[in-house]
This record gives C-alpha cells, sequence and structure tokens, in this order.
C-alpha cells in the first residue's frame, strides 16, 4: 500500500535529514564533447548549502566537471529520492580549509589529502532539488528551482 504523500514543507524537512545524513550519492556527468553520460558512486559532505565531492583529478568524472561545471546527484533509494542538480567549482586540496577537509575525511571515511594520487574536490552549489516517493509525490516534487528554495 502506498503511503499518503508527503507535503512540500515534510518532504523538504527530509530531503535535509537524507542530505546530512547520508553519506553516498550517485554522480552524474557528460563528457561535453560526445554527450556520452558517466555515472560513479562518490561519498560528500552537506554544509547546509552546498556539497562536496572528491574524485582523483584525472577521472572522467572530474574531466567532465571540470569542462561542463554542471552535475547531477541522486541521493537515496529509488522510492526515497533527493535528485540534485548543480553547478560546481574545483578545488585543489590546499584552497579548502583544514576543517572543511577535516569535516569531509570524518563524515566519508577517507580523506583524499592523505593519498599520492591527486584528487581534487567539488564544491556542488545545488539549482534545483526535487524528492519524491512514490507516483503520488511526482507532482509538486520540485524543492528549489533556480538556486532558491521554492519551500519554506
Amino acid at each position: 500500500m502506498t503511503p499518503p504523500a508527503r507535503t512540500p514543507e515534510q518532504r523538504k524537512q527530509d530531503a535535509l535529514i537524507r542530505l546530512e545524513q547520508d553519506v553516498d550519492a550517485w554522480v552524474a556527468t557528460a563528457d561535453p564533447e560526445s554527450g556520452t553520460p558517466y555515472l560513479v558512486p562518490l561519498s560528500f559532505l552537506w554544509d547546509g548549502v552546498t556539497l562536496l565531492v572528491a574524485t582523483p583529478s584525472s577521472s572522467p568524472t572530474s574531466r567532465n566537471l571540470q569542462a561542463t561545471g554542471k552535475v547531477r546527484l541522486g541521493i537515496g533509494p529509488t522510492r526515497d529520492l533527493v535528485l540534485v542538480e548543480g553547478t560546481v567549482l574545483a578545488l585543489e586540496a590546499a584552497e579548502l580549509k583544514d576543517e572543511v577537509g577535516d569535516a569531509f575525511a570524518a563524515k566519508t571515511g577517507f580523506d583524499p589529502r592523505q593519498l599520492t594520487s591527486a584528487y581534487l574536490y567539488f564544491r556542488i552549489h545545488p539549482q534545483r532539488i526535487q524528492a519524491w516517493r512514490e507516483a503520488n509525490e511526482i507532482q509538486g516534487r520540485e524543492l528549489m528551482s533556480r538556486g532558491h528554495w521554492i519551500v519554506p
């Protein structure tokens, strides 16, 4: 039996909890020349405004993010999904404040600053956030548009 649809306010609250508590997301990028999609799981840190991910600087994800500045993330299971579309800013490890790098390492369980291979961090600025569980929540799934919350 399908549970009743949540109010937009409850969906936003649940999405914020998922952003705060979940560790991993499916990160989708596309090659700027061929349009070939690329999907990988990455750990993230939510600071209340932006998400932070890290990936090897030579990876397809890194190259795509640097070239397009666009990303899409799926967080949670398919029947309790938070979908984030955002713009990205690439950061070298040296550009991160120590407390941000430490928070990322504590939440994700790994610290790219300690690795010998080159990693880049990417700060994701959400532009659109949607959340839904079942078909009865498809309508009204948009919580953020153009970088601004549309649900109080």
